[in-house]
């Protein structure tokens, strides 16, 4: 059922991000493998906290809940998180990527999220597709057509992306990734879903290439490049046999750890659901009851 795929999404984001914490910027192979939650990193979580990728994604749940689709309210919930530790684990803003600060700092100055995000191909990270689930979550199914739905979702896909990542690249890949969460969430085949579709052709040609399956055949990188971030967490999703092995692949890649985690975790579970996530992973988690919060908002209690 789709409650079930629509808790999964945003609470696969909060594993995935926190199995990753802990090894968020090694270098694959220099530490042990993951398999579980584990303290330290470079911010000294406790095993079971997350970081930056889950706190953004309870700002924009809170935001669609509270005031519906207005980017200027995700930049002020954003900010909230920024200066004073509202929607982080530990009250505490301990974690922000560069791409991420100049753009809140520069809706402060503006007060326009249409105008905040950076543009240039160089700020392509992936700030934007981190945090996106609730946006599939809450529109999947405005309309009953899936094809009346997917131009919606697109939009709003790289709107919400371009409040900090607006690079034709972030926009592009956040797009592609709504699209697809929705589809599992609305209970598509997971081949279905990351089937290439006519809709495709819109994208930026690095995301084209993501759609058309090139995560398959090359040798993914956790980066926190958005096009190597998609594609490694594609990578460990397309063909994994249950949620944890597609998560525990996307950590142990390394380097952006926690993004990279945090990202195929939407994926896996809006595809496998909160029901294919292991009671010891939900039950591991800091702070469920931000989670659970978010997810009433969204109307998936």
């Amino acid at each position: 059922m789709s409650r079930d795929r629509k808790r999964g999404a945003l609470i696969g984001l909060a594993v995935g991000d926190s199995l990753g914490a802990a090894v968020e910027f090694r270098e694959p192979g220099t530490f042990p493998p993951v398999t579980c939650y584990r303290g330290g990193g470079p911010h000294s979580l406790a095993a079971g906290q997350w970081t930056d990728d889950t706190s953004m994604a309870l700002a924009l749940a809170d935001s669609i809940a509270s005031v519906g689709w207005n980017l200027n309210d995700q930049a002020r919930r954003y900010i909230q998180w920024f200066e004073e530790g509202k929607y982080s684990v530990n009250g505490f803003c301990f974690d922000i990527g560069c791409t991420t600060r100049t753009a809140l700092n520069r809706f402060v100055e503006c007060q326009d999220a249409t105008k905040s995000g950076l543009t240039a191909p160089e700020d392509s990270g992936n700030g934007g597709i981190m945090r996106i689930a609730p946006v599939a979550i809450r529109y999947c199914e405005v309309e009953q057509n899936w094809d009346a739905c997917v131009p919606m979702l697109h939009h709003l896909g790289a709107e919400s992306s371009s409040v900090t990542h607006a690079s034709d690249m972030c926009k592009s890949a956040a797009a592609y990734m709504t699209v697809v969460l929705a589809a599992l969430i609305r209970g598509q085949s997971r081949e279905e879903a990351l089937s290439y579709h006519p809709w495709c052709d819109e994208l930026e040609p690095f995301t084209r290439l993501i759609a058309q399956g090139a995560y398959k055949t090359r040798e993914p990188h956790g980066t926190g490049f958005v096009i190597e971030s998609l594609m490694a967490a594609l990578w460990a999703f397309h063909n994994a046999s249950s949620f944890e092995e597609a998560v525990l692949k996307a950590v142990n890649l390394g380097h952006d750890a926690d993004t990279t985690g945090a990202i195929c975790g939407q994926f896996a579970g809006a595809y496998w659901g909160e029901s294919g996530i292991s009671k010891t992973l939900i039950d591991g988690l800091d702070r469920k009851d931000m989670l659970e919060q978010a997810l009433t908002g969204l109307g998936v209690a």
